[in-house]
Formats: C-alpha cells, structure tokens, sequence
C-alpha cells in the first residue's frame, strides 16, 4: 500500500528526533492520515509478511472485551507478553519489573474491556462485568441499523477514569462509522503511531473491523481512514524501513478477505476469516519498545 510507504519516508525524510517514554528514542512528525478504499483490496502489506493471524485473534480478544492475555497465549498469540496492568506491577524499565510484568495476566483496562463495559469499576480479569458499564460496541451495531444516516456512531477506548490501569493507555483511542451511499467507513483515531510494528497491524485490524460491521448491517465495505498524531520511527526500526522502501509494492496485489458461517460480529472467532491469495515480501524483524 503506497499510502503506508508515503507515511514511512515522509518521517525519514521530515521526523525530527524525540525522546519517548521507552527510552529507544524516536523520530517523529505532528499528524498525517492513512486512508484505503476497501474496494481495492484488504489492506495487508505486501512490502513484508504481516501475521494475519495474529491481528485476527487479538481483535477478537477486543470485541469480546477479555483483558486476560492468557487467552492470547492460549491461542498462540504473544503481543501481548511484556504489558500488565499497574494495578498489578507498576510499569517501569528495569529487569525485575519487566519480569514481573511478563508474569502478571492481568492487562487491566484496555481497548476491549472499555468497547464493551465503559464507565463500570474495574477490578480483575476474573470479573464478570456482564450488563456493566456502557457497550459501545452493541450501541454502535444498533445505530447502524437503526439509524445509520447518524453522525454520532462513535466508540471510545479514552476513559480518562482508567489512563493509570493500562499500559500503554490507548494508543488507538476511538473509532467512528459512518454510512454514505450504501457503503460503510470506518475512522480511527491514534494519539501514538509506532509506525514499523504497530501501524500495520492497526490497518489490518480496523479493515477487518470494518468487514466485519458490514457483514453484521449488510453494508458494503467503504473507505478506511486513520487520523494519525503523534506519528513516529523507533531509532532501532529505521534500517528495516529503509530495507522496506527498497521492495516493489506493486510485485505482489492486495488479498481479500473472506468470513464464512458468519452470525454475528459478537459471535465471531478469529478463525472464520481468513484471507486469500496472500503475497508478500519476506518478514523483518523489528524489536518491540516497552
């Protein structure tokens, strides 16, 4: 996608450096927007293999507003590794913490858990939160259907309540829909953009996201578009960019996405999607920054 590989050498030819809360360090530009027409294709890069997979199980792990990572490592899914909840170990950088943190299941008040229950008390991910808090997620599918020329279909993960129960609090904060022409679009906005590992899989999770409120309101699939702030390169990512930049992205054409036995999005596992035709360029190896 030429509008992910615009997004990398505008910061290497413009980011100016900035320290960050990892302590890696960062170069870094104020704004930019992703945007694709689902129409053209599913939005997984071709320039490297990104790990379908992966993003469909986790964004499963979010529509069911699970905040125990025991069930992504369950299913073999391990983004989730290094963070807890500072409930449970407060964040820091050194060794003892980040085993510590490794250890602890707990992920406390993310994406998921404030979709389907914002505003309830948070207190472990033994709880059962069944009818508490808001769930924007089932408000937002009964606005589509019911009222879908609404401009206020909107779902928040920014609890400012709940910013000291997750680390990193909410990196992709909300996500609005709206329905033009018979097609529905999909925007989310990202107040913290690690461009290399991050942003790839935040594309190929909105997208499905997206597929999957068009099969459940019988829209067809629109634009997807990321309203990006703080838009940023790891120092130890830009030589795996640059290697990036240097691959045809027009060798390979973009998959599609196909989900089978489809009831419900509140129904859904990961493993109902898949996508076809696949091509990629080989993976690179990016180190995370906790």
């Amino acid at each position: 996608m030429q509008s992910y590989l615009n997004i990398v050498k505008k910061i290497l030819a413009q980011g100016k450096a900035k320290p960050d809360r990892t302590g890696t360090g960062t170069i870094a530009i104020a704004g930019h927007m992703f945007q694709h027409d689902m129409a053209s294709g599913f939005p997984l890069l071709t320039t490297k293999k990104v790990p379908y997979r992966l993003v469909a199980s986790e964004l499963e792990f979010f529509i069911k507003g699970i905040t125990d990572k025991k069930w992504l490592q369950d299913r073999n899914n391990h983004i989730w590794d290094e963070w807890c909840t500072p409930l449970k170990v407060p964040y820091a950088h050194d060794e003892q913490t980040k085993k510590r943190m490794i250890e602890e299941r707990d992920l406390g008040t993310i994406y998921g858990w404030e979709w389907r229950h914002f505003g309830a008390e948070y207190r472990d991910y033994n709880t059962d939160y069944t009818g508490q808090g808001v769930d924007q997620l089932k408000k937002l599918v009964d606005n589509i259907k019911r009222e879908p020329t609404s401009r206020q279909m909107l779902v928040l993960a920014w609890n400012p309540l709940d910013i000291k129960k997750a680390v990193p609090p909410y990196c992709h904060y909300a996500f609005q829909v709206t329905v033009i022409d018979g097609r529905l679009n999909l925007f989310w906005n990202q107040r913290s953009v690690d461009v290399a590992l991050g942003l790839p899989f935040n594309i190929a999770s909105y997208a499905t996201l997206l597929h999957l409120l068009a099969l459940e309101t019988g829209y067809k699939e629109g634009m997807l578009t990321g309203f990006l702030a703080d838009v940023h390169i790891y120092l130890n990512h830009i030589e795996g960019l640059k290697e990036q930049l240097t691959r045809d992205p027009n060798k390979y054409p973009l998959p599609t996405i196909k989900t089978e036995n489809f009831k419900s999005i509140f129904d859904w596992q990961y493993t109902d999607t898949v996508v076809e035709n696949y091509q990629s360029y080989p993976s690179i190896k990016f180190q995370i920054a906790v």
